[in-house]
């Protein structure tokens, strides 16, 4: 379970309100930052792209960051603050504005602009887990591995030889000659079976042997990972294969991975660790009219 903790609601502020979520709804943008302002000291901050989105947050000071935009907004503040070693002494805050909210939403805050206003001034911090992959990546919700092109999983083409002139003289006659038969539609390939290694923790779930449908891995809270692998055998899915664990390592060959809505890869390995009560997030006060259930 999350822990969750009180905290001054004097905090001054730093509101960042992220370039995409002025573009794509100025007004929600305008009515968090004429709430936030209202109820608390804040310096609002309007940076023009990524690089002075990360600046503004390396000189915040004692100021309580709020990220207003969407969840790509999110994610990048939590690795900004994750690669300079800051995230555990400080608590994030959110006002879900522009696209995607569905990870804010899951993580517990308010995607209507003036409730999760008002949780950034009277909600509480919820310490949650962290996955860090070995290349200093950070997943907030959960990561799927899907299944590979049909054509990666079945392996390169074989070459086909050069045709002669001759023949390609003669083909053409026939075409020339004989009608055309309407072509036939035929569905277009699904993703094929990967073939990958997931370690648990040290142990093996599956091996290389073994052709899987999917493998998810999601931070369950009291520093373990939950990891569902969905083996496929003779063409039928079997029993979903599941373990817990602090670390996960996936190898085979190359694979892609979807994080947070966000794809990656290819890669050959890539291994997960559980950073416990890694950061904090404000959500509503339990009870509060806009609180997870």
């Amino acid at each position: 379970m999350a822990e969750v903790a009180t905290f001054a609601t004097s905090d001054q502020l730093l509101v960042v309100i992220d370039p995409l979520a002025r573009q794509a709804d100025g007004e929600a943008a305008r009515i968090a930052k004429d709430v936030l302002s209202a109820g608390a000291t804040a310096k609002v901050c309007l940076p023009d792209g990524p690089e002075e989105f990360a600046r503004v947050l390396a000189r915040r000071g004692s100021r309580r960051p709020v990220v207003v935009g969407d969840d790509q907004a999110l994610l990048r503040a939590v690795s900004i603050l994750h690669r300079r070693r800051e995230l555990a002494g400080c608590v994030l805050s959110m006002v879900p504005v522009g696209g995607a909210r569905s990870l804010a939403a899951a993580l517990g805050v308010p995607t209507d602009t003036v409730a999760a206003a008002r949780t950034v001034l009277d909600g509480v911090e919820r310490r949650m887990d962290l996955l860090v992959d070995d290349s200093d990546g950070v997943v907030l919700g959960a990561l799927r591995i899907p299944p590979l092109p049909s054509q990666e999983a079945a392996g390169p083409a074989a070459p086909q030889a050069p045709a002669r002139p001759w023949l390609r003289t003669c083909r053409s006659l026939v075409r020339t000659l004989v009608p055309a038969r309407p072509a036939r539609e035929t569905a277009a390939p699904g993703p094929g079976p990967s073939r990958l290694r997931v370690e648990v923790d040290g142990l093996t779930l599956v091996d290389l042997d073994q052709p899987v449908a999917a493998v998810s891995v999601s931070a369950e809270g009291a520093g373990a990972a939950a990891v569902e692998v969905r083996p496929v055998s003779v063409g039928a899915e079997a029993s979903p294969l599941r373990a817990e664990g602090r670390t996960v390592a996936v190898s085979g060959a190359d694979f892609r991975y979807r994080a947070d809505a966000v794809m990656s890869g290819p890669v050959r390995r890539r291994t997960w660790t559980v950073w416990e009560g890694a950061w904090g997030l404000t959500v509503p006060t339990p009870g509060a009219a806009g609180a997870a259930p």
